[in-house]
């Protein structure tokens, strides 16, 4: 059994990703304060913490490194879904997000590995990267055929 992962990001404005987070992409909130808040990323502690200094960060100033023919972006995070669940999240995302880093696309089409991901950034400029794949215990690791 996989055990939930913590992570923790940094915005420019708690308002703004209550609203992202909470609102638009889903996720309910836990424990918060004025200066950060959990989120249940898909079972997931998902904390994002103010950093009133922060300046939203643009894609032209991270690095991207070729993926598959696509530019990915460094760093990311994100979570593994299942088929159902990640076409949900992506018919959801599409009605907010405009502009997609990498559109909701499916990845090593036919090779071991194949899977649906899709990257986008939060109002702070945070890259996020969701997948999924038909069988994530057998597939997730896969090297082979």
């Amino acid at each position: 059994m996989l055990t939930p992962f913590h992570i923790a990001l940094r915005v420019h404005d708690i308002d703004v990703a209550r609203n992202f987070y909470g609102e638009l992409m889903g996720f309910e909130e836990g424990r918060s304060s004025d200066q950060w808040i959990d989120f249940d990323m898909f079972g997931h502690q998902f904390v994002v913490h103010l950093d009133s200094a922060m300046e939203p960060v643009a894609d032209t100033q991270q690095v991207h490194n070729q993926v598959d023919g696509r530019d990915v972006p460094v760093p990311h995070c994100g979570v593994v879904l299942g088929i159902e669940d990640w076409e949900v999240l992506a018919r959801r995302v599409a009605s907010f997000i405009q502009d997609f880093v990498v559109d909701p696309h499916v990845r090593f089409a036919g090779q071991p590995g194949e899977q649906r991901t899709m990257f986008f950034r939060d109002p702070s400029g945070n890259a996020l990267e969701f997948k999924a794949f038909k069988d994530i215990d057998r597939e997730l690791f896969q090297t082979e055929a």
